[in-house]
């Protein structure tokens, strides 16, 4: 779908149309989302969430900003922006839980709990206190059926929808709405699916709205452009310990175990070394019982072909073993498996292929080509730990 060479900012709205509430983060992508609603016909109105407390002495969080360019943007619109203040739920439901699982060693991923937590838990009820009949997000994410103004709203949320990729391959988001439960998404609208993303932006030029270039965010939403090292030494107290090779020998010490993930490369400080290769170093695993962190030069020792998830979320039924496809990242290409039922109650991911780097904390989500199918968290993998 390509832009129109021409745009008016704001098209007649039906007195009886369904109403929409758009989530107004102050970028590009939801700013569009909220445009487009309103040529379609919807009765659309936005809201501006703030999640994270930005009184915390430091200029990381840009929500001030944010809220100046989602109230420009409303107003060039002629739709009303309310805000609503989640940083209680956010840190209760998504920010206690992640400094538990670095603490445990995991790598978890804030922005998969922010959508189901906040986005598609707090957000839903706000909207519905509001009289909405919908929400929509910026998401690059199609949904099958794609409600239209005369569809009844109580119809088309009783029938489940498909969540497919967005038609932009390069910034298809289905990944992060893996672990939202089936009927809050049957709620939500999601204009951006069959667009691309410079479409987009020049629908923004066009239109005059004064965030057409503005820089998309990037990274974890209250780090901020921040070292990430430093971010958690304020919440989780360093414990050095041993740097090990894959055979045991002591090459050095870590920081503490919470600042590393498996894969990676850059941080762990080690120099050379008599009689190895000059070749870089990986994290390979970790030991929290003798807080050691495993390195290895031979990124083979970096691959696995399975793990095993929890707390699996299906958007549809599954008929397991099954073969699909799964993403254990996001950007990653398509990864063909075998998933089926282990012996206790966990869910059993054998790759076809070797697979870097599976990290424990991480998410797993489930594809049938398209069609996002569901996802988990992963728990323990086929990686040296």
């Amino acid at each position: 779908m390509s832009s129109a060479t021409s745009h008016s900012s704001s098209p007649p709205q039906p007195a009886r149309a369904p109403k929409v509430i758009v989530g107004m983060s102050g970028g590009v992508d939801s700013s569009v989302a909220a445009y487009l609603l309103l040529r379609q016909g919807f009765r659309v109105e936005g809201l501006f969430m703030k999640n994270w407390d930005e009184d915390d002495g430091t200029e990381y969080c840009t929500a001030v900003t944010d809220l100046e360019d989602a109230q420009k943007v409303c107003d060039i619109l002629k739709i009303a922006l309310h805000t609503a203040n989640f940083a209680a739920e956010y840190w209760d439901n998504v920010f206690d839980y992640f400094l538990a699982e670095y603490r445990k060693g995991r790598t978890p991923n804030p922005d998969i709990l922010c959508n189901r937590e906040i986005k598609f838990e707090q957000f839903v009820r706000y909207a519905d206190a509001l009289g909405a009949d919908y929400i929509a997000t910026g998401h690059y994410v199609r949904r099958d059926p794609e409600p239209q103004t005369d569809d009844a709203p109580e119809d088309i949320k009783a029938a489940l929808p498909q969540i497919l990729k967005g038609l932009d391959q390069s910034k298809d988001q289905t990944y992060f709405l893996q672990a939202v439960p089936a009927g809050k998404l049957a709620g939500c609208l999601f204009p951006l699916g069959g667009w691309q993303k410079s479409d987009i932006r020049q629908v923004a030029e066009d239109l005059g709205l004064p965030n057409h270039r503005k820089k998309d965010s990037t990274g974890i939403c209250f780090i901020g452009e921040r070292r990430f090292d430093d971010f958690l030494a304020e919440y989780i107290k360093d414990k050095p310990g041993s740097i090990s090779d894959p055979q045991g020998r002591l090459l050095g010490e870590h920081r503490g175990l919470h600042q590393y993930t498996l894969g990676q490369r850059q941080g762990i400080k080690l120099g050379g070394f008599s009689g190895r290769p000059e070749k870089p170093w990986y994290v390979m695993g970790k030991n929290h019982r003798t807080n050691t962190l495993a390195v290895t030069q031979d990124e083979a020792h970096l691959r696995g072909t399975w793990l095993r998830a929890g707390s699996a979320n299906w958007l549809t039924t599954p008929q397991l073993p099954m073969r699909c496809c799964a993403k254990i990242r996001y950007r990653q290409d398509d990864q063909g498996c075998l998933v089926s039922q282990a012996a206790d109650g966990r869910l059993l991911v054998r790759f076809d292929a070797p697979q870097r780097a599976i990290t424990p904390g991480q998410h797993i989500a489930f594809y049938d080509d398209d069609r996002l199918l569901g996802g988990a968290t992963i728990q323990t993998t086929g990686t040296p730990t």
